[in-house]
């Protein structure tokens, strides 16, 4: 049911979102539409990824589901950042952030424990993230911002290209070291990889094939840039209509319609007790958002007029620092329940409001 409603959105979706742009119609009512279309081409990106993930196993399959969901974020912002809209792409990289250690991470928790009261992910995995997640988040983003209060603004969109270089680079050296390297090493045996209730061995077959699969990634990421060009010119008439500040379209809205593929994956592979999936979506996509997204959108600014610092307002930099420690001191035990995920959940609808109301 929940197929046939997202593949009715995307061949009703698209056609309005091309004529609607070629029309003029209402920026406001375009908007919803442009989100609506974004979410349903993401839940195919969504189906393809989970594929994939069968197919290539958990590592791979959840650092698949992470690209490509941010794939659409990365696209939206590049066309924000053509558009000197710089406060909303640190915005939306902040909502990111929160969005994947919390909502993301919460609702799995959250959906995976009401039906499992005990589930277990792989314990090396989340204390090897948890240094990269105070690597990526505190130490180079809170850097900038401590520096950058006595640089002029070229000194400061120097010493971002500098991080940002640094951060790429260590960003590649951790999939290395998880694939190649390290790949097997730190094995860990749960309860839900590759085994039913009665623990016996279940063999999994992927709904499409990897051709179809990939097929099915590449038209939804063309479709995906081609909405979020369009997207990204109704932002400021929106703000007005609504009385949205920037701030809270970058950090909520974009960042929900942006990472809708990796929002609902996560939590269908939590219901499945597909944990060491659902961790490697929420904590892996935050990961590539913070060490490869935000300084590759650094990077790709100094090519635009106006250039991108990696400096965040105080309010984004509390929040991401928090829902880091959270997350780190929730996750490192190798295991979760939906109490757990509430906590996360609540932290996010906490922060919401702040950035709402501020």
């Amino acid at each position: 049911m929940v197929n046939k409603i997202f593949f009715f959105l995307v061949i009703i979706g698209v056609p309005l979102s091309v004529a609607g742009s070629l029309l003029h119609w209402s920026q406001t009512l375009m908007f919803v539409v442009y989100c609506l279309t974004i979410v349903s081409l993401a839940a195919y990106m969504g189906r393809a990824t989970e594929s994939l993930a069968v197919i290539s196993g958990p590592r791979i399959g959840g650092l698949l589901n992470a690209t490509f969901g941010n794939a659409v974020e990365l696209i939206i912002s590049i066309f924000a950042l053509r558009e000197g809209l710089i406060e909303i792409v640190l915005a939306s990289l902040t909502g990111s952030v929160l969005g994947n250690l919390l909502l993301v991470a919460g609702l799995s928790f959250f959906v995976g424990g009401l039906k499992f009261k005990r589930q277990k992910f792989n314990v090396y995995d989340a204390r090897h993230n948890s240094g990269l997640l105070m690597f990526g988040v505190i130490v180079a983003f809170v850097i900038p911002e401590v520096f950058s209060m006595d640089m002029s603004d070229a000194e400061a969109i120097s010493l971002s290209t500098g991080i940002s270089i640094i951060l790429i680079v260590l960003y590649l050296a951790a999939l290395f070291f998880k694939l190649v390297t390290h790949r097997g090493v730190y094995q860990h045996v749960s309860n839900q990889e590759g085994s039913d209730a009665g623990g016996k061995h279940a063999h999994e077959e992927p709904e499409w094939s990897r051709k179809k699969a990939m097929l099915v990634l590449a038209l939804s990421t063309a479709a995906v840039a081609y909405v979020s060009e369009s997207l990204v010119h109704t932002f400021e008439t929106v703000g007005d209509t609504f009385g949205w500040s920037e701030l809270f379209i970058g950090v909520i809205i974009v960042a929900i319609v942006g990472n809708a593929a990796e929002h609902a994956s996560a939590i269908i592979m939590a219901y499945k007790n597909k944990m060491d999936v659902a961790v490697e979506i929420a904590v892996g996509s935050t990961l590539q958002v913070a060490m490869f997204v935000a300084p590759l959108l650094v990077l790709i600014s100094l090519f635009f007029p106006v250039q991108m610092p990696l400096v965040f307002t105080l309010p984004e930099l509390v929040t991401m620092v928090t829902a880091v420690l959270l997350m780190i001191v929730i996750s490192n035990d190798g295991e979760t329940n939906w109490f757990e995920g509430a906590t996360l959940l609540a932290a996010y609808l906490i922060m919401g409001i702040g950035f709402y109301l501020l």
